[in-house]
């Protein structure tokens, strides 16, 4: 693809993806554009074995833009990333085709161990504010990642994943979960969703208590009394 080409196809991915836009102009002035513009260059570099030179324009743009995209990851078509200030992605990241990242995000790794130590997105991903995503596994295709979730599982196709760490909450638009009126901006949160199943727990047990004619409960409270 020519670098015109390129640059117009860049253009339009941020203007489908952020209501704010007001002029094309506008694009030229966006960290996400900058940041990807030097990052294909860096990344060129790169796989060419200029180290050094790869590492300069990364480091040029990250101190300019708040965005640190190492010149080794593989980065697909139509990567979208809104505002930016603090996104990570690390040297063996592999991000698919026309995946939206917001400010705050990770895509690193756990520790120092090498080859393949960071994940890899799938297709038409959205990974939203301040989310962590550690570890060498994969997000599948057409997932969303809640803001400030800590993913350090792989995640299946078509799933919706919130909380710390992680947990699916949706999978293929349906909720993994007895609660309906459970809803966090549209993601369910987790930690309610299990206190719900508590108190449901607690409801029929307590219906079940009721139930129980008074000597049939107190011939079975004896039983357990001395029984121990």
């Amino acid at each position: 693809m020519g670098l015109i080409k390129y640059i117009k196809q860049e253009i339009n991915v941020i203007k489908d993806r952020d209501p704010a836009i007001k002029s094309t102009s506008e694009v030229f002035l966006y960290g996400s554009f900058k940041a990807i513009m030097s990052y294909r260059l860096a990344h060129s570099l790169f796989r060419k074995k200029h180290y050094f030179l790869a590492r300069w324009v990364s480091q040029r743009a990250a101190r300019k833009t708040g965005i640190e995209i190492h010149p080794g990851a593989t980065i697909g078509k139509n990567l979208f990333i809104d505002h930016g200030h603090g996104v990570v992605i690390g040297e063996t990241c592999e991000i698919g085709d026309n995946v939206t990242i917001y400010q705050g995000v990770t895509l690193g790794g756990t520790g120092k161990e090498h080859g393949k130590r960071h994940p890899t997105i799938g297709n038409n991903v959205m990974i939203s504010a301040g989310a962590k995503v550690l570890g060498s596994f994969k997000i599948g295709d057409n997932c969303r990642i809640g803001a400030g979730s800590v993913v350090l599982n792989e995640v299946p196709p078509n799933c919706t994943v919130v909380g710390i760490p992680a947990r699916v909450v949706r999978r293929n638009n349906e909720k993994v979960s007895p609660c309906d009126t459970l809803d966090q901006t549209h993601l369910p949160d987790p930690v309610r969703m299990e206190m719900c199943k508590l108190l449901t727990r607690i409801e029929r047990l307590e219906q079940k208590v009721a139930s129980i004619p008074p000597e049939d409960y107190f011939k079975l409270f004896n039983r357990e009394k001395f029984s121990r």
